[in-house]
């Protein structure tokens, strides 16, 4: 097998001489243009743990790819957005937006400079799927690494994580911990290096991709300062010189059989809901269509095992001690739950990859039994009615009851609701109605991670409800409903929503329903007035004219 297939159009065609002189200039001896160009990019940037460290995971493997000879490696970067830093202000905005931009970039600079292969490494919740849908589209020999997860924190006996800063300021707000607690649990949360570390967005898009096959085992559950995560970046060389040889491509990777057990694990563990959004996103980049039903499929028929943050009490690096991945996957393979068959990027099958891996310890009790779940069914649960036309996605793991009604409070941004919960009006039985913050409507679909921490950290968790046509952190739990479809911004219902109106979440019958006729709606549309954009030029102003809706991934290439 020839394994420069691209690069050779650059290396070895003499009408091409300045671009040789050029790749020559950039340190790369004249005999090594018959060799294989792989490019080694990453989202590594100062300022945020989730990233900070992947440049020195990428010089690692570039080292192990120059060991064998045979390939070049060649590195790069791209951009991140700390979707932590970023919760709660107006940098949230570029969050899922920036998924589009790594995606464009990793395929720019591949395609361009004609790389017979890619690795990359990501560390944070919009990087990954970011990553695999470039994958998708330059479809060549491609290993994705995860920047691994971060170690928890530590304070007073308790175990800390990026959420227990979030909810700390409720509690302050209540009067429930004292201003030195408060700024000793903000100084503790975050230890080190490595994304955050429950079944939040990042480990839970890192577990559906390794279980997916486009990364190695036990690199999504490898924390990010174990020698385990050095070791696979010194043994990342070998192979993608093995998917080389082998033409081994995503597409013999990224099926709709592969895309199902990513799908079985995410729901398994408890994951994030934006895995929907991104999940949707990956599968479609690779010519597969996946809906909201497919989704809901999968959520009938797999129950919620893990006892996982947010909503249970263990983290990434918990899972890790007792297996990681692997031994959560080889559960799932005896029990009948994934296709083994499914190829991965080590060039053997998931089943192959998992014979001679161990298996989860006796005694454990992170993962239960298939006998004593923590729900017999899926806790992402699609939603549909008259203010959800076109879906909404709620994550009820059990723990918050399955149906609520209460009377609608509405704001029609994030801050009036973090200030609303501040002042008191936020009370028990409301349902809280956050709009004007979808894909078009924030623009960029922000989290509503700040405020659920807040009504949380109040003592609201069980007694309100929030609904948005935004999305959610992984990190947040609670009795919550976002990707509300069409969005405010479009005209959807949730726009014509009024403080005062009743509102039905049933979960068990899949159903959101504003108590409200349909006469009603049609005079208030008649009211309506579709607000200015919020913004006007730049990124953000070409991310709201080409985006799809929630429903469809939040796509921008269609």
């Amino acid at each position: 097998m020839k394994l420069n297939k691209y690069s050779s159009k650059l290396t070895q065609d003499e009408t091409l001489p300045a671009s040789q002189a050029m790749i020559i200039g950039s340190g790369i001896p004249f005999e090594d243009l018959n060799k294989a160009f792989v490019g080694i990019g990453s989202t590594g940037f100062e300022g945020n743990p989730c990233n900070m460290h992947l440049t020195d995971l990428a010089a690692l493997q570039k080292k192990s790819v120059q060991a064998t000879n045979e390939i070049v490696g060649l590195l790069f970067n791209t951009i991140g957005v700390s979707d932590g830093i970023t919760n709660g202000n107006d940098g949230m905005r570029y969050s899922l937006p920036s998924r589009e931009i790594i995606a464009d970039s990793i395929e720019s600079i591949a395609g361009a400079h004609f790389y017979d292969g890619v690795i990359f490494t990501a560390g944070c919740d919009k990087n990954m799927p970011g990553a695999i849908m470039a994958m998708a589209r330059l479809n060549r020999p491609s290993i994705m690494v995860y920047g691994g997860t971060i170690n928890g924190g530590h304070y007073k006996g308790e175990k800390l994580n990026i959420v227990s800063a979030f909810e700390a300021y409720g509690k302050k707000l209540q009067g429930k911990i004292s201003d030195e607690d408060y700024k000793e649990i903000i100084k503790n949360s975050c230890p080190g290096p490595g994304a955050c570390g429950g079944m939040y967005t990042a480990n839970t898009m890192a577990t559906a991709i390794e279980a997916m096959g486009m990364s190695l085992p036990y690199s999504s559950s490898c924390p990010a300062r174990s020698e385990e995560k050095k070791r696979e970046c010194h043994n990342v060389g070998q192979y993608i010189l093995n998917l080389l040889e082998k033409d081994i491509k995503p597409s013999d990777i990224i099926t709709e059989k592969s895309i199902k057990n990513a799908l079985k694990i995410i729901t398994v563990l408890g994951g994030s809901t934006n895995a929907v959004l991104h999940m949707i996103a990956i599968a479609r980049t690779m010519g597969i269509e996946l809906t909201l039903t497919d989704i809901q499929n999968i959520t009938d028929t797999t129950p919620l095992l893990a006892d996982m943050k947010p909503s249970g009490k263990y983290l990434m690096e918990d899972l890790f001690k007792i297996g990681g991945v692997p031994a959560i996957l080889k559960f799932m393979l005896k029990e009948g739950m994934i296709d083994g068959s499914c190829m991965t990027v080590t060039g053997k099958t998931i089943e192959e990859n998992l014979k001679d891996l161990p298996g989860l310890p006796e005694g454990q009790d992170l993962l239960r039994p298939l006998s004593n779940p923590v729900k017999p069914e899926g806790h992402i649960q699609v939603l549909y009615g008259n203010i959800a036309k076109l879906g909404a996605v709620a994550k009820i793991t059990g723990h918050e009851g399955e149906i609520f009604q209460g009377k609608a409070i509405c704001f029609d941004n994030e801050a009036d609701l973090n200030a609303g919960i501040h002042e008191g009006k936020v009370q028990a039985g409301h349902v809280v109605v956050i709009r004007y913050v979808g894909p078009k409507g924030g623009p960029g679909m922000p989290e509503m991670l700040k405020p659920t921490s807040a009504i949380i950290g109040a003592g609201l968790g069980d007694k309100v409800a929030l609904i948005t046509d935004g999305r959610f952190s992984g990190g947040t739990h609670g009795f919550v409903v976002g990707h509300v479809t069409p969005e405010a911004m479009e005209g959807g219902e949730i726009a014509l929503v009024e403080d005062g109106d009743i509102i039905l979440i049933d979960s068990i019958h899949n159903t959101i329903e504003a108590k409200v006729s349909e006469e009603e709606f049609n005079a208030r549309r008649a009211k309506w007035k579709k607000p200015d954009y919020k913004v006007k030029s730049g990124y953000l102003w070409k991310y709201i004219k080409n985006v799809e809706n929630a429903s469809g991934g939040c796509l921008t290439d269609r």
